[in-house]
């Protein structure tokens, strides 16, 4: 054979490779028809074979595959083509759609394409009335069937209006609550005369947003007295206890008040008369604008049964994005006493085994953007996008107690994602929730504008025991978090007793709480056990480091820097020790170095390096550092500057011939923390 023979036969065998498109056993598009086979990425030129046209006749498609047995060496892979792929309903996996280690099931993006699976509608057909605003009569809407409370044009979450524009109404006075309420939590408040009247459009639509200390309630209202200034709600908060009161003085706003309609990029949806009212932003047109509802609350439910041992296993998702779940304040209104935990989430699990959402995205969601709960055991969430959120980004575990080690969630991993813009609808959510939930890892993640936590670890108030234990948060970038909003916050928080959980190499820093809190690191009640090293925390509010009540804990090898009010905080005394503070870093110009209670010595201080920036005298709490070390604390402590490389704008880097050395204080690389690059689709 001739060279010019071999050269002829290379040419063909890579046309034939460059035209045979993308391999996968079945092939899901916008274009497709649930009536095809599904093997093919393409529709033929006949109109009578091509891809399917949804996710579940592809999933249902391989269960048959997997039926028919025989010898295989790859995995199940369901190919999604580009486009906006709108669900006719939840997408279900159960114990029949999982695959093995060697042979997993795959749904993943065609090469190049970023596919969205949505749970909502594409609206059109807007009319512009006489203001410049657009219309839209939507039958389902009138009839009772439909309604939505978010609203996204062109890739991005409009507002419904809200009273007043600016700031907050607040609470003129308390009210008992009323008769059969007292037991369940309070019902009603009393308000400032022109606050709230009967003459409200849509008064039945308007939601009052009433912020506590570290929770919102969303509540409707149900009668509104204007003679005695007193509005009663259809529901009660979610506790009689005094943190979810309405007090005197509480901040409230009104939601969904269509009076106050008339900025750009506002909407309003008449539930009664079934109109949808939007105010474009300049240069939007209704022709060429994408309007999106959503319509379905969950996106994907993976459905095990943990109590038949039962699980979904070795499912991966690989490059999608799944967007436009709903959320809507039920008629009693909405209230939760922390974290947002009730909440489940656009892609929710329930028995999921060795499953993997690698290289997605969760982006406009009403809830949380992925929950492994009950029975969730060995799962990835990682290289991942969540933003957006209408609650917060990652729920690992359950709230409630479990002796049967096969129900509870352990095991999980959440590692280099982008978690971001959360609590848009519920400002209580965090940005990664661990309930009672063991041997997760939380790493490389950036978590950022949130308006309560970013990481909270636990759900065991005091010394119970809490089945939350050996939980590493590691090399996370924690940031803008709290946006003076609630209180009792922080970038990382744990609760309850937690041995061998490690707080290490997170970088936190710019936490602002409306009230008391916004701290780094905060160790709430009963935490127990935890090792807190090398995390770099500095632009908070009350406290680089606060614990509330606890036992021995480790706080070791960090640096602790500009808190506003405090830099370290301990609340309570007790009579075991609170925490070990040693060879950490203090760096600061304003406040006092110690905050709240100091006295009973039951904790334990010694080789640290305090320095005050604005050259202040150091004191600490109302003793002088000799009268300090007599009491048995810092003897080993240095007070020097520690001549950091630019500490103002965050470079903490040690200068050569820094002091901390005489403290063993070692450097802490923070090269490796956040999210790091991410590598190809594997």
């Amino acid at each position: 054979m001739s060279d010019y023979t071999f050269m002829a036969v290379g040419v063909l065998l890579c046309l034939a490779a460059c035209t045979s498109g993308p391999k996968a056993d079945f092939f899901v598009s916008t274009a497709g028809n649930d009536s095809w086979s599904g093997k093919l990425d393409q529709a033929k030129s006949n109109g009578k074979d091509g891809p399917f046209a949804t996710l579940g006749r592809a999933r249902d498609a391989v269960r048959e595959l997997k039926g028919k047995g025989g010898q295989r060496e790859t995995s199940y892979t369901v190919m999604v083509m580009d486009g906006t792929h709108f669900l006719p309903e939840t997408f279900v996996l159960t114990p029949q759609d999982s695959g093995d280690e060697k042979l997993p099931v795959i749904y993943t993006a065609s090469p190049g394409a970023k596919p969205v699976i949505s749970g909502g509608v594409r609206l059109s057909g807007f009319h512009v009335n006489a203001k410049g605003w657009w219309e839209l009569e939507i039958p389902k809407v009138a009839q009772g069937k439909w309604r939505f409370s978010q609203l996204f044009v062109n890739g991005q979450r409009r507002s419904r209006p809200v009273l007043p524009k600016e700031g907050y109404y607040y609470i003129d006075g308390e009210v008992p609550p009323s008769p059969g309420v007292k037991e369940k939590g309070y019902d009603r408040f009393s308000f400032k005369k022109g606050d709230l009247h009967n003459e409200f459009a849509g008064l039945t639509d308007i939601e009052v947003l009433c912020y506590h200390q570290w929770s919102m309630s969303r509540l409707r209202i149900g009668i509104i007295d204007e003679k005695e200034q007193v509005v009663t709600f259809s529901g009660p908060t979610c506790n009689p206890s005094y943190w979810a009161g309405l007090k005197k003085g509480q901040r409230y706003r009104l939601d969904n008040a269509p009076d106050a309609l008339g900025d750009p990029g506002q909407w309003y949806l008449d539930c009664r008369k079934g109109i949808l009212t939007y105010i474009p932003i300049q240069g939007e047109t209704p022709e060429a604008a994408e309007v999106i509802a959503p319509r379905l609350d969950r996106l994907v439910d993976f459905q095990g049964n943990p109590d038949k041992r039962e699980w979904v296993s070795n499912v991966i998702f690989d490059g999608l994005t799944f967007a436009h779940s709903a959320w809507n304040c039920p008629e009693e209104g909405y209230s939760f006493a922390q974290a947002e935990a009730i909440m489940s989430a656009a892609i929710a699990a329930r028995g999921a085994r060795n499953c993997v959402i690698r290289n997605c995205a969760v982006s406009h969601v009403g809830i949380y953007a992925v929950e492994l709960a009950n029975g969730c055991k060995f799962n990835r969430i990682e290289n991942c996008e969540l933003t957006d959120l209408g609650a917060g980004g990652v729920k690992l575990g359950q709230m409630d107690r479990s002796e049967d080690e096969e129900m509870v969630a352990s095991d999980n991993t959440v590692n280099n994602c982008l978690i971001a813009r959360g609590g848009r609808m519920h400002p209580a959510a965090v940005g990664v929730w661990i309930g009672r939930s063991s041997n997760n890892t939380v790493s490389h993640n950036d978590i950022d504008d949130f308006f309560y936590t970013g990481v909270s670890v636990g759900w065991s108030w005091g010394y119970a025991p809490s089945s939350a234990n050996h939980n590493v948060i590691e090399y996370n970038h924690i940031s803008n978090i709290g946006h003076g909003i609630l209180s009792d916050m922080g970038g990382i928080y744990c609760l309850g007793d937690s041995p061998g959980t490690v707080l290490r190499y997170n970088r936190i820093h710019d936490c602002e709480s409306f009230d008391y809190g916004g701290w780094g690191l905060y160790t709430d009640e009963g935490s127990t056990g935890i090792l807190l090293e090398n995390n770099i925390v500095y632009r908070v509010k009350t406290g680089g480091f606060h614990q509330h009540y606890g036992k021995e804990n480790i706080v070791r090898n960090n640096i602790f820097a500009f808190s506003r009010m405090g830099q370290i905080i301990r609340s309570r005394e007790e009579e075991h020790i609170s925490f070990r503070f040693t060879n950490n870093i203090v760096y600061w110009k304003e406040s006092p170095l110690l905050g709240s209670n100091w006295n009973n010595d039951k904790f334990v201080m010694d080789s640290n390096l305090y320095w005050n920036a604005a050259g202040e005298e150091i004191k600490f709490g109302k003793f002088s550092l000799e009268e300090w070390r007599a009491r048995g604390h810092d003897v080993n402590s240095v007070i020097a500057d520690p001549m950091f490389v630019d500490p103002e704008n965050g470079d903490f880097t040690l200068k050569p011939d820094s002091p901390a050395e005489k403290i063993g204080f070692k450097p802490i690389d923070s090269s490796g923390i956040g999210r790091l690059p991410v590598s190809a689709p594997q």
